[in-house]
């Protein structure tokens, strides 16, 4: 998906155009959307860690450390990364990296926080972790039994960048699930079609036989109920996981609508 900048022109487009066009058409437009070459995340990272060893540490690097947040670099990893680019680009450098950096993901709250305000906001229980299908998941999931008789009734809840694998529920007839999304933000997706965000109060029509998955938005815990529609001779059938590379992409397709 190509990157949209328009900075250049803003600021330069009447005194140096064909600048403000490179850096806004080529630059941007360009190599920065040559995601089958690099993600964006990793650009961001390596975007970062040169401007840091040069000291260029102005509104530039600011812009930069705000858009590799966005690309899904968290505040334990850039940490790790200016810490480590430390050692080759200088101390005095990384200090002043890091004053820039503890700015931009000082609003970001503790993990044991944001699941405690992700516990507050709901009306059902978080439940227990869900060892029992951990090796379906990336990330920690948790379940909690809602309704055990005439319909099964879950609510599951995925930490951040929490999803579970490709699936498919079966049945020779009926069957198929239904997701009714409680709170915070997540996503849903069928094989071969676009992704959709899910938010509380959203709904989602499972039939048997379709492949799909579902998870957590990068930023953001996730719960919904899942109900399991009645059925004959039903099962799930559990496939690949969600790749890193396609999950990110479903995250920036979804961040910039």
């Amino acid at each position: 998906m190509a990157v949209k900048q328009t900075a250049g022109r803003e600021a330069l487009g009447e005194f140096a155009p064909k600048f403000a066009q490179l850096n806004d058409d080529v630059l941007f437009g360009e190599v920065w959307s040559r995601e089958d070459k690099l993600s964006l995340r990793d650009r961001s990272l390596i975007t970062v860690v040169s401007l840091m060893a040069q000291g260029l540490v102005d509104s530039s690097f600011q812009f930069h450390l705000i858009s590799a947040k966005k690309n899904g670099i968290t505040r334990t990893e850039i940490a790790e990364i200016l810490t480590h680019a430390a050692f080759y680009a200088g101390w005095p450098k990384a200090w002043a990296a890091f004053c820039m950096a503890k700015e931009v993901w000082t609003e970001e709250p503790s993990q044991s926080d944001a699941k405690s305000a992700h516990m507050a906001s709901m009306l059902f229980s978080i439940g227990q972790p869900n060892e029992a299908f951990a090796k379906y998941f990336i990330g920690q999931s948790y379940l909690a039994p809602i309704s055990t008789e005439q319909v099964g009734i879950f609510n599951v809840t995925f930490e951040p960048g929490c999803r579970n694998n490709w699936h498919i529920h079966h049945a020779k007839s009926g069957g198929g699930q239904i997701l009714i999304g409680v709170s915070g933000r997540g996503y849903y997706q069928e094989w071969g079609k676009q992704a959709q965000e899910l938010f509380p109060g959203d709904v989602v029509n499972i039939p048997a036989g379709v492949k799909h998955w579902h998870g957590a938005a990068p930023d953001s815990w996730f719960s919904h109920l899942a109900v399991e529609v009645p059925s004959e001779e039903g099962s799930n059938e559990w496939l690949e996981p969600v790749d890193d590379d396609s999950y990110k992409h479903v995250a920036l397709c979804n961040t910039e609508r």
